[in-house]
């Protein structure tokens, strides 16, 4: 048995109890970003940065002399690069309280168009310790209050 402080994650078929299986559904979260609830987040294993799409940083209404320069290419699918238009450190809330976690994620902010508002990756899932189910469209992470989960919104 997990500790509070070091929980067990797992997920259980009672956990896709309300989806329609099968099902290749990619994982899309609303989630706390700053100060707004940004709706169409991805959540990407395979993503190694934390992205957020300017028209989105456009409507937080974050000045552009916020961002911090950067000269990174990131590397897309099929080997297109993308220059971002610099980084930004945002607050970023997951899941309800008390089972919640807060903390500061750092986004490259891309000017291209892309269904989705922000993808979180593989340095904000590692750093809240958490676990993904594409599967059970969830991800799930260790509180200071046991485990806590945040499902795909509909």
């Amino acid at each position: 048995m997990g500790r509070i402080d070091n929980p067990i994650i797992g997920f259980t078929e009672e956990n896709a109890q309300h989806l329609h299986h099968p099902h290749d559904d990619a994982l899309v979260v609303s989630i706390q970003i700053g100060d707004y609830n940004t709706h169409r987040v991805l959540v990407d294993n395979g993503s190694s940065a934390d992205i957020q799409y300017y028209p989105a940083f456009q409507q937080m209404r974050i000045g552009r002399e916020r961002l911090i320069l950067t000269n990174a290419p990131l590397i897309g699918f099929g080997g297109t690069k993308v220059y971002p238009l610099g980084s930004v450190t945002l607050l970023v809330t997951a899941s309800n309280y008390p089972q919640q976690i807060t903390k500061n994620v750092t986004f490259l902010v891309v000017d291209c168009s892309f269904a989705y508002n922000a993808i979180l990756g593989r340095p904000t899932f590692n750093s809240w310790k958490a676990v993904t189910s594409t599967y059970h469209l969830m991800i799930k992470f260790p509180t200071g209050y046991g485990v806590g989960r945040y499902e795909e919104i509909k």
